[in-house]
């Protein structure tokens, strides 16, 4: 997702899809899993342009 999100705003075309949508359901919880997302600054942008 990281390398991905590093060249593109959305992870389809420049408007977020259900792409985005479906993979920001587990994507906006991952540290409720034990995942940091704290070394990843383009995903942690794309969850920023998402939920807004």
């Amino acid at each position: 997702m990281e390398q991905h999100l590093a060249t593109r705003t959305f992870f389809v075309g420049e408007r977020h899809t259900v792409a985005d949508i479906t993979l920001y359901a587990y994507t906006h919880v991952a540290g409720d899993g034990g995942v940091d997302l704290t070394c990843y600054p383009f995903i942690r942008a794309w969850l920023a342009r998402v939920s807004e």
